[in-house]
Formats: structure tokens, C-alpha cells, sequence
């Protein structure tokens, strides 16, 4: 079959061009708390041609894919001279993921690639894969990254090739092109989700962890735990605190973990999380809201019973079926609320909400009673309440 090298070219160009500026439409959820859109913001066909594909007919006769991406998720996020920005997990089809700094003007389409992908400093032979940075711009002045950082299990048994060990890298910069490593977070247990807290606590700097006693299993880690940290060039955990705590029969009760940094609003901290329960599927991920004090980010002041965001439709199909999983968000001046999902390990997707709006469902949504009988309470009490307002 003969291959003009030329017109497939520019049909790939063509359709890659088409994709990028293709208008995003919302879709109003029937709840009020947020609005998704048709198309996910990024997906692996958005990656640029040329970083797949060897531009030169003389060396690639067919125009075919030399190094194939298979998914872009899980992705930190920043406002950045006013534009949207996503730091994204891509993912080749060989496993190993990398990041790089898609742009949108809007927040909700048009994403476009930086020219090249972050060039993470490598300092560690045995680090075999790294993915999932989260954004902090921290009151000190620097722009921070902290991602998971892979390697194979050195007590691994011979032949176990899928024991793991997870540690939490972490970078900064100032211009987002050139990242500055700093030695990985030190504690007892293993980390696959830190968060940097954007404000000093007592003169500290503050992390959201997840404690792990092995790469999957959370084991004796309770939930979602907060430390306090001197020194971010040498950040040593020493001890944690539960915060968010895991319960039997609930959206978290394998685990849980903090997404982006929190918002701060006037009523409290807002924050993003992830829950794991099991079932016949396998582990179910989705999104939860929680609150804390201002004046003590420790503090629990609300927690919605049940989920914020599960997997819907097409979101539940993909490498990783039934999840959804956010470490990315952007408030902007306004009050709007981007909030970034990845579904299925898979892509990325957009929900929009406000300020006001994830607060009032925060602070006005009951919390969950652990057990049949008291969600059954809550219906009713209601009930009771809205009979005088009962429509004919």
C-alpha cells in the first residue's frame, strides 16, 4: 500500500489543530453545585505531533507514532500570567509518566502544550517514575511542586517485579521552566500524597500527608494527616496528625487523601479530597469537600456526608475503571472555581462552581451518620422541614 507521507501529515495536522480550538459546551448538573462540560479539557490526542512523531519522511517513510502517550492525567493546576495552567501526568505507553505545562486562555478549552516537557532534575538512579505534582504558591515566595516519586521495592522477593516504594518529591521554581529539586520529604511511612498548606502555621511550613504503611495498603494510616515542617530544603516529618479520618462503610473507607491545596475563604479552609471504598469492581474513587478553621487549618468545622463528584458515563470507562481523582484547582479573583478531574486514569476534565456555592454546600449539607438508620433521620428532618413549603 502505497503511503503519501505529505497529505497523511497534514490530515493528522489538521485533526490535531481541530481538536485544540474545539469549543467546550457546559452541562448544568440538576444539583446546582457544579457545571461539567461535554469534552474533557485534555486527553492524550492533544499531546503535540511532535513529540509522536518523526516529522521526516526520509527516517519515517509511513508518518507513523514513534513514541505513543496513553493517558494525561491527574494534574496539579495554577493561574499564571493570566492564563490557566495544568501541569499533566502524561503517561506513555511504556508506563513511565513525565509532566508538562498545558496552557488554556479560558480555563475550559483551547488547552494548548508548552513546547517541551518539564525538565525535571533526576537525581536518583533508582527513581523510576514520578507523577501526580501538586501546586502550591507559598506565601515565602517560590512556586512548589511535590509529586510521587517511584522505585522498585529493594526487599522485594526475586521474581516480584510489582512491589513498589513511594516517596514525595518535591521542586520549586519561579518561572515554572526551571525546577530547583530539593531532597524528598523524610517520614517513617510511605507518601504518594502530600500537599503544601500556602500559608506559614507558627512560623512553619505545613503539609497535608497521607500515611501508608505499604505502596497500596494504607495499613494502620488513618486518614489524612497534617505536619508541620521547619525547613522545606530538608523537610522532615516528626510526627502527623489525623485530620480526615477513615470509617468503616463509607466514600473513604480504604482510603483517603487531601487533592490541591485548600482555598482560603472568609468562613474557613476549603478543601478537595479523594475517597477509596472497595466493591465487586474493584476500589471506586471519588471527590469529597471538607472545611477547616482559619485560624486552625487542624480543625474539622464541616464535612458533607458522601460524595461531591463520582465517576459518570463515559468518566467510569478507562485504564483504571470507576475513578475519579483531582490534584488540581484554580480560584480565580471572582470567586469562580475550576476544578480539574482526571476519570479512569485517563484524561482530564473541567467542573465549574464558585466560592460561595462549594461553601454553602459545605456548610449546609449534613454530615454522614455512619449508619443506615440516621441517613434515614436526616430524610426525614427534611422532610418535616420543607412541609411548609410544599408545592400542589
Amino acid at each position: 500500500m502505497e503511503i503519501n507521507f505529505q497529505n497523511r501529515l497534514d490530515v493528522l495536522c489538521n485533526k490535531h489543530k481541530n481538536l485544540l480550538e474545539r469549543p467546550n459546551q457546559p452541562i448544568v448538573e440538576d444539583n446546582g453545585i457544579i457545571t461539567r462540560y461535554i469534552y474533557p479539557v485534555i486527553t492524550a490526542n492533544h499531546i503535540p505531533l511532535e513529540w509522536r512523531y518523526d516529522m521526516n519522511p526520509d527516517t519515517n517513510p509511513y508518518c507513523l507514532e514513534r513514541i505513543g502517550v496513553n493517558a494525561t492525567m491527574n494534574s496539579g493546576a495554577i493561574k499564571w500570567n493570566g492564563k490557566y495552567l495544568l501541569i499533566v501526568r502524561v503517561e506513555g505507553c511504556d508506563r513511565k509518566s513525565f509532566f508538562a505545562i498545558a496552557e488554556s486562555p479560558n480555563g475550559i478549552d483551547n488547552f494548548r502544550f508548552w513546547e517541551r516537557p518539564v525538565n525535571l532534575p533526576d537525581i536518583d538512579p533508582d527513581e523510576t517514575n514520578v507523577y501526580d505534582m501538586r501546586l502550591t504558591t507559598h506565601e515565602d515566595g517560590w512556586v512548589y511542586g511535590i509529586f510521587c516519586s517511584e522505585r522498585h521495592d529493594p526487599e522485594a522477593k526475586p521474581g516480584d517485579l510489582s512491589s513498589a516504594v513511594a516517596k514525595a518529591g518535591i521542586v520549586r521554581t519561579k518561572d515554572l521552566i526551571r525546577w530547583e529539586r530539593l531532597p524528598d520529604l523524610i517520614t517513617k511511612s510511605q507518601q504518594r500524597n502530600v500537599v503544601l498548606h500556602p500559608e506559614f502555621v507558627n512560623g512553619k511550613y505545613a503539609l497535608y500527608t497521607r500515611p501508608q504503611d505499604g505502596f497500596i495498603d494504607t495499613g494502620s494510616g488513618g486518614g489524612i494527616g497534617w505536619t508541620l515542617i521547619e525547613d522545606m530544603t530538608n523537610a522532615v516529618v516528626s510526627s502527623e496528625l489525623i485530620i480526615d479520618k477513615r470509617y468503616y462503610h463509607t466514600i473513604k473507607e480504604v482510603k483517603n487523601g487531601e487533592g490541591p491545596h485548600p482555598i482560603k475563604t472568609p468562613k474557613g479552609w476549603l478543601h478537595l479530597a479523594h475517597g477509596v471504598r472497595a466493591c465487586a469492581a474493584g476500589l471506586r474513587y471519588v471527590l469529597y469537600l471538607y472545611m477547616t478553621a482559619l485560624e486552625d487549618p487542624t480543625k474539622v468545622i464541616a464535612q458533607p456526608g458522601g460524595y461531591f463528584l463520582a465517576p459518570i458515563g463515559d468518566e467510569r470507562v478507562g485504564d483504571v475503571s470507576n475513578v475519579l481523582f483531582s490534584n488540581g484547582w484554580i480560584a480565580d479573583e471572582d470567586g469562580k472555581v475550576f476544578i480539574y478531574y482526571a476519570s479512569s486514569d485517563t484524561r482530564m476534565h473541567v467542573a465549574v462552581s464558585t466560592v460561595e456555592i462549594l461553601v454553602d454546600y459545605c456548610m449546609n449539607t449534613p454530615e454522614d451518620g455512619l449508619r443506615s438508620a440516621a441517613s434515614v433521620a436526616k430524610i426525614n428532618k427534611l422532610i418535616d422541614r420543607n412541609k411548609q413549603y410544599k408545592r400542589e
